[in-house]
């Protein structure tokens, strides 16, 4: 499950890492793009959806949690690849319905920025 949910949350980084210049791609159509380029298990897409959707969904509030917690800088001066990584993570602590640990929202975005 792990692995699972670990390339969910880097699909749905490259999805919002590419919206930023794409904005008026849906969330499901990028991902849809994707799709035909990467081999995953219906439950990685399925939970990549889901993150996409909700930090769509709850973006303002999302980045309102960011921009607060981020001692002088501003959304716009942070690096896109970090913002959005930061966006998967608030969404699952914040509105992921405790589904799953914080310790794990903070490693996982950790691990990912690591690698990204």
């Amino acid at each position: 499950m792990s692995g699972t949910r670990r390339l969910s949350r880097e699909l749905a980084l490259q999805v919002l890492f590419q919206q930023e210049f794409a904005p008026q791609q849906t969330v499901e159509a990028g991902l849809e793009n994707f799709k035909r380029s990467f081999a995953a298990t219906p439950e990685v897409w399925e939970y990549a959806l889901d993150l996409l959707r909700g930090v769509e969904k709850n973006l303002k509030a999302i980045d309102e949690i960011i921009q607060k917690n981020s001692a002088h800088w501003t959304l716009k001066r942070m690096a896109l690849v970090d913002l959005n990584i930061m966006r998967v993570a608030a969404f699952e602590l914040k509105f992921g319905g405790g589904m799953v640990p914080p310790a794990v929202c903070i490693d996982e975005a950790v691990e990912i920025s690591k690698k990204y």
